[in-house]
């Protein structure tokens, strides 16, 4: 063989290996149970990866031809992966950063809130505020608001504030310090309102939407930039650990915005996040739209595929957990919630035409609006401004959102299939709330209450999510983030506290469950082509658990637990 040619075949021989290299896998999962979620609900053995994409999928005799020397093989012994998991509605900084000054236990009943109280008035110098935030009335054992009289008893020397979202209970320092007593009004143009005693006519305590009139300080110690960082990790290995690999954050600021980047840089960002960008709906309204356009062109709203601003929130009404959420009909008077007004119907914090101008605002300049709503007054106020800005253009490809829309009409469904309008809604907030609202609305009002299987039916594209906003741990947490939790509420309908499912005829299959938590919310935010499903060409987002969710007994799917979690097919549960 002459020189030249030896020299030739032995390039070709090495281009060959080059290519043979090029097709081979980094990593091939097989002999498992993989759960596409494709369109058809396929099932197959194995998948393998290629960088962060996924190369195929199918039986394990033609992934494993994929394989090479240096290709990572994991034998899944029967196992059963399923697309990583999307949580649509999450607060991650604040979850991470909650407990940064010292631990706040759980409460169940007016009696543990009454003992914090007083523990930490044993603490704080006196004068100082004492701040209890988002333990709702109605996860509460006794179903209200402590008095104002029994904070008064639990702090006499400090003002005490049991803040629940937009509402309040507060103690009689609070009222006094900052200015509020039988005559105050409500006067800067927004809404609130501060309930009075039928009887004295003194404030009750209860502050409806308008707790901006507490004079209330901060506290505890300082966190630094390298504390958030530490936190926001801890918090996303512990999303990581139940199989969560995206979280939409839905009122990113510019510490979140910074904290995350961060991450980012350093490698170190083990969830995906789509960005939705807070803007004050109640601010003047060109403040409002210089913050949506500000938004728009913010160096984030370029796409990268872990993490991406694409999204505005605005708040809408207020919480049906405290009593404000906006409803079409009056709440009626109540001891659970303190309402003495048989006419109240909650709070609406944005007019018609002040709502239609962000919507579409937001909408022509390729942003995604969510609002806060959570009354079916609320839904049906955003549904219709959606629908009139869809009479100036058409507003599908743009998926305008509902967050939380608890309370849904069977006529703002049907809109909202009419013109594409997409909702994240939070399961476990059934299993939690249920029963103090069966006992508030009856069952009769409660029927459109997060109707999951008439949403599937029409064809309005959900997704599941948590609202997590406080405390690390998997069922520590307010809300729980754990998507297992949220996919067995959906399936079985059953609120805590009680043996009786609400309006079981809502309830759904697992495969649509699944969806809810995976394709669903990657359409949410613009990402089905990119995950949400294993199949050729996505990110190879997966998870492996060590039960099948799609046969094991009903009750064993809220406490499934996840083997290992792999991000763009780098393992990032349990971590190295």
């Amino acid at each position: 063989m002459t020189t030249s040619l030896a020299l030739s075949l032995c390039l070709s021989l090495g281009l060959l290996a080059v290519v043979a290299a090029a097709e081979q896998a980094d990593l091939v999962v097989h002999n498992g149970k993989v759960v596409t979620v494709d369109a058809e609900f396929r099932i197959a053995q194995a998948l393998a990866v290629k960088g962060e994409r996924i190369v195929a999928v199918g039986s394990d005799a033609e992934v494993i031809k994929l394989a090479g020397p240096a290709t990572q093989r994991i034998d899944l012994q029967g196992k059963t992966v399923l697309p990583g998991l999307i949580d649509s509605h999450s607060h991650p900084l604040d979850g991470a950063m909650f407990e940064f000054d010292h631990e706040v236990p759980n409460m169940e009943t007016i009696a543990d809130v009454l003992a914090y109280v007083k523990a930490r008035a044993a603490v704080v110098p006196e004068g100082e505020w004492i701040g209890l935030s988002q333990v709702f009335i109605t996860r509460l054992r006794e179903q209200r608001f402590p008095t104002r009289a029994e904070l008064d008893a639990a702090a006499p020397k400090h003002p005490v504030a049991f803040r629940t979202g937009p509402d309040a209970s507060v103690n009689s320092l609070a009222l006094k310090l900052s200015g509020i007593d039988r005559d105050f009004k409500v006067i800067d143009g927004k809404p609130g309102v501060v309930e009075l005693d039928p009887k004295t006519g003194e404030p009750t305590g209860i502050l409806r939407s308008c707790t901006r009139y507490l004079k209330q300080s901060g506290g505890g110690k300082p966190a630094t930039d390298a504390d958030r960082a530490a936190r926001l990790r801890a918090l996303l290995a512990a999303y990581n650990a139940v199989g969560i690999t995206s979280v939409t954050d839905r009122e990113a600021g510019e510490a979140e915005l910074a904290a995350y980047l961060r991450l980012k840089e350093k490698g170190e960002l083990t969830c995906r996040v789509f960005l939705t960008r807070y803007v004050d709906a109640q601010a003047p309204i060109e403040k409002a739209e210089a913050a949506i356009l500000a938004a728009a062109k913010h160096p984030l709203h370029a796409y990268d595929n872990l993490l991406w601003l694409r999204g505005i929130k605005i708040y809408l009404d207020g919480g049906m957990l405290t009593g404000s959420a906006y409803m079409l009909k009056p709440w009626g008077v109540s001891a659970i919630y303190g309402i003495t007004d048989p006419a109240y119907r909650g709070m609406l914090f944005v007019p018609p035409d002040r709502l239609h101008q962000i919507a579409r605002t937001t909408l022509a300049n390729g942003l995604q609006l969510t609002a806060h709503c959570v009354g079916d007054g609320a839904v049906t106020a955003l549904v219709d401004a959606y629908e009139k800005v869809n009479r100036e253009f058409p507003v599908r490809d743009k998926r305008p959102c509902l967050s939380h829309a608890n309370f849904m009409t069977p006529e703002a469904i049907a809109k909202m299939k009419e013109i594409g309008v997409v909702a994240d809604l939070q399961p476990a907030w059934l299993w939690l709330d249920g029963a103090t609202l069966r006992k508030h609305f009856g069952d009769e009002r409660l029927a459109f209450f997060q109707p999951y299987k008439t949403l599937f039916e029409q064809g309005v594209v959900v997704g599941g999510g948590s609202d997590h906003m406080q405390k690390l741990a998997r069922r520590r947490a307010i809300n729980p983030y754990d998507p297992f939790l949220g996919i067995w509420t959906a399936l079985t309908r059953q609120p805590r506290w009680t043996d009786q499912p609400l309006h079981p005829e809502q309830r759904i299959s697992r495969e649509q469950a699944i969806r809810l938590y995976t394709i669903n919310n990657a359409f949410l935010t613009f990402e089905e082509k990119q995950k949400g499903s294993l199949e050729a060409g996505k990110l190879a987002d997966f998870i492996v658990l060590k039960q099948d969710v799609l046969t094991c007994p009903l009750d064993a799917v809220r406490d499934i637990e996840v083997e290992s979690t792999w991000l763009g097919g780098r393992r990032v549960h349990p971590r190295l």
